[in-house]
């Protein structure tokens, strides 16, 4: 049986506020990456190898909770598109629905009580399956068949973010909530 803790419920203002935060951080943190690979001459790949859209998404869930965690994921790269052109718009419905289940996996664990490391390893691969997933399912509908090696490559490209993510969403939960779960 789960241990559930009991936290102070959080107000539909703090998750509205949380979710709009959440898509700005969204949105502006894979710039920042874009514009350092720019000037470092590695253009997107610092973007795929930290995964910075995916680090607010995440904490997102684990702050807010379910709804504002999974609106948040699925209405960032949809918006960053719209304002940026990016992510690519083959990779968009795919990014859309992988952050949407990062968000809501995360949201459905924020009181479950487990450190907040296992939640971020969970949420990632919930989200990360349900990419292959979705990717599987849009490449066959296409006839294609590299969509094994999309979903091995971006796992190998975003290792650097993986780790980012264990070592920041944890201690920013820590520091937010101000406990371990």
């Amino acid at each position: 049986m789960e241990k559930i803790l009991t936290t102070k419920k959080i107000s539909v203002k703090t998750q509205v506020i949380g979710g709009f935060i959440t898509i700005i951080a969204a949105i502006a943190l894979p710039q920042l990456f874009h514009l350092m690979g720019q000037a470092s001459g590695l253009g997107t790949a610092l973007g795929e190898a930290f995964l910075p859209m995916h680090l607010p998404i995440i904490l997102a869930g684990l702050l807010c909770g379910p709804c504002t965690g999974a609106a948040a994921g699925a209405v960032s790269p949809l918006l960053s598109f719209l304002l940026t052109g990016m992510p690519k718009i083959e990779m968009l419905p795919f990014m859309c629905i992988e952050l949407c289940v990062y968000g809501l996996a995360a949201g459905l664990l924020r009181n479950v009580k487990m450190p907040a490391l296992v939640k971020v390893i969970i949420a990632q691969i919930a989200g990360r399956a349900v990419r292959a997933g979705a990717i599987l399912i849009g490449t066959s509908f296409f006839g294609s068949t590299i969509a094994v090696s999309i979903i091995w490559t971006s796992i190998a490209a975003g290792v650097f973010g993986i780790a980012l993510q264990w070592a920041l969403i944890p201690l920013i939960v820590y520091r937010v909530r101000g406990n371990s779960h």
